[in-house]
């Protein structure tokens, strides 16, 4: 089989918004959303939640569900926060929501807005951490909380791609693994708390009959989950 053609993310996701779905969707996904719903609050009734990077609204729905008051999904994609907002419109009457075309690396929100901030799967596309945890950090309110995810980077050690198919053609985004060791490093110089550290691996209740992957999936973490907190 050929390799997937890398692409940036900004053009990837254009090609992947039609047919991504608002809910995990594989079974790295199905791993690394369940590690997150159990760090996350199960009730978010008068937070803000600001989701960075958030796709097609999954993190948001979710936030929505446990009761957020105020919603903002911020994502560099103007295809995907089309798509995210095709899925929120159910959650319109009952909260406040808001979509915003904006780079982690330069978040169009203002300091300390957020109670929770989620960024999920998306720190990989940026090669530049540090960058990207500040700006978390800024729009966090003191004593609030970050949940941050990645694939793990020893995936990208054994060559694992996210790619997908458009077009009768496989794809990949680019991706630029962190290693938990610069989690740790720039936290400590950020001043975020690393108060939990989850690796989750894959359910093999969740791999389709006769799908084609690397078994060596079974046997390592798929995914980094971290919960961070700015202290007050």
């Amino acid at each position: 089989m050929s390799r997937p053609q890398i692409l940036e993310p900004v053009e990837a996701y254009a090609l992947w918004a039609p047919d991504y779905p608002p809910h995990a969707h594989n079974p790295v996904m199905q791993a690394e959303e369940r590690a997150m719903l159990a760090l996350m609050p199960t009730d978010l009734r008068a937070q803000s939640v600001l989701d960075v990077g958030c796709g097609s609204g999954r993190y948001m729905l979710h936030a929505l569900r446990r009761g957020a008051a105020r919603v903002t999904g911020v994502d560099l994609s103007f295809d995907m926060l089309e798509r995210a907002g095709s899925e929120l419109g159910a959650f319109r009457r009952g909260a406040e929501i808001e979509l915003v075309q904006g780079s982690v690396a330069m978040l169009p929100v203002p300091n300390a807005w957020a109670d929770l901030t989620i960024c999920g799967l998306a720190l990989g596309h940026l090669d530049r951490l540090q960058r990207a945890l500040a700006e978390l950090r800024r729009v966090t309110r003191p004593g609030g909380t970050l949940l941050c995810s990645d694939v793990h980077p020893i995936g990208h050690a054994l060559g694992w791609q996210r790619d997908f198919k458009a077009g009768g053609r496989r794809y990949a985004v680019r991706h630029t693994p962190h290693l938990y060791s610069h989690w740790h490093a720039i936290c400590a110089a950020l001043r975020l708390e690393i108060v939990w550290v989850m690796e989750p691996m894959l359910n093999p209740v969740d791999i389709p009959d006769g799908a084609h992957f690397d078994r060596l999936a079974l046997e390592v973490p798929v995914a980094l989950v971290l919960q961070l907190r700015r202290p007050c």
